[in-house]
């Protein structure tokens, strides 16, 4: 059994074997993974030792105590928080030796190829086919709201693979390589200026069947498992007191006081203690997770990440005045990672709007927490038996 006392050993033996100071940091994320030292929970030989989830922590403290580099993970957080957990959960060994390494490390970025232009909300209506041909899955068909498209080198990806069963039934869950013939990744502008999301165009992208994760017709079940961990690592995140969006509107009102009103004080009061509500209880969602995988109670917490960050960057532009209506910079660019903190309050405000959307919209989200939180009946559905193909678009 790994507890603490030897998680501990083994991490003083990777800083003696690879002292951070001098070593590559590539090398020495290598070198973290194949000691079973990138996440505990997961199995030996796949960067974990088997150990309880809750033990991380023992060894994050101890590598960032002494300089070690970590894995940047808000830019390979796709592959972290939803290719991996759901390759571990459906792959096969040899998938999960190729791929899981190379995500941990950031070799390899990884993108979700999941919405439609016309199946967002409605997942499972989603129309891009894989045609079985021989070995291989001759895919086509757009995706669209793609983070990372452009720098990834894996996808996530659902595919209609039977048109004449229901919608949910006949999908199939892949993963596409990104630099293959047929892949075409275009820039999707957003309001911020920015083009962070992109839309994918697939034509005849030959993906071979040992990519495939789980059994043909079971990609929505496998997908589940994809939507359930983005939706925790959306709202789930570890923060410090004051972290995210509510830090800058605090540091704001402590020093400029000139700022301050009394209807925006009781606001500021009322969303801080929002935000700290919000930490505790994702801090909670976490220790569950130690002890299985994650549920509906992922959709509440990025329901409440949505909300407070919208209403929080509304209060911050209104604590401004005339600076809340300026704009840093309308350069088009195609970031690798979102810095809701690192930029001015036009940004985060304008950003902001689109929390409702990724990763779910507020609305079904509703939808979950409402049947299979609280149990109430659920909306009447009535293409849940009909084929897919019968369905009018």
């Amino acid at each position: 059994m790994t507890d603490t006392a030897e998680l501990q050993r083994r991490t003083a033996e990777l800083l003696a074997a690879h002292p951070p100071a001098t070593t590559d940091r590539l090398d020495f994320l290598r070198a973290r993974f194949d000691a079973g030292l990138a996440w505990v929970h997961y199995p030996e030989g796949l960067g974990g030792l088997g150990a309880p989830r809750s033990l991380q922590v023992v060894v994050d403290a101890a590598l960032e105590a002494a300089g070690a580099p970590d894995n940047d993970p808000r830019r390979i957080g796709i592959g972290l928080g939803m290719a991996a957990p759901t390759i571990l959960r459906y792959g096969t060994e040899e998938q999960k030796r190729r791929y899981l390494r190379p995500l941990w490390t950031g070799e390899e970025v990884w993108c979700q190829l999941f919405s439609e232009p016309g199946a967002g909300s409605d997942l499972a209506a989603l129309g891009t086919r894989a045609v079985r041909e021989g070995e291989e899955w001759v895919v086509n068909g757009q995706k669209v709201w793609t983070s990372s498209a452009h720098v990834a080198r894996w996808a996530i990806l659902i595919a209609r693979t039977d048109p004449d069963v229901p919608k949910h039934a006949g999908i199939t869950y892949f993963i596409c390589d990104m630099t293959d013939p047929g892949v075409e990744v275009r820039p999707l502008r957003q309001i911020t200026g920015e083009a962070e999301f992109n839309e994918v165009f697939l034509t005849d992208v030959r993906v071979p069947d040992a990519r495939r994760l789980g059994e043909i017709g079971d990609g929505w079940r496998v997908a589940q498992t994809t939507l359930n961990n983005e939706r925790v690592a959306i709202g789930g995140m570890r923060l410090p007191r004051e972290g995210g969006m509510i830090g800058p509107v605090a540091k704001t009102w402590r020093e400029r006081p000139e700022l301050r009103t009394h209807e925006l004080h009781q606001r500021l009061l009322k969303l801080w203690v929002e935000a700290e509500v919000a930490r505790l209880t994702g801090e909670r969602l976490r220790q569950q997770l130690t002890v299985g995988q994650p549920g509906p109670e992922g959709a509440g917490m990025k329901l409440g990440f949505a909300r407070l960050n919208q209403e929080i960057s509304g209060l911050e532009v209104e604590l401004l005045g005339e600076e809340g209506l300026l704009y840093e910079d309308w350069t088009m660019r195609r970031p690798e990672l979102v810095d809701f903190v690192g930029r001015d309050a036009g940004y985060r405000y304008l950003r902001a709007k689109g929390n409702s959307i990724e990763g779910g919209t507020s609305e079904i989200l509703l939808n979950i927490v409402a049947e299979r939180v609280l149990g109430l009946p659920a909306e009447p559905r009535t293409d849940k038996d009909v084929a897919w193909k019968d369905l009018a678009r």
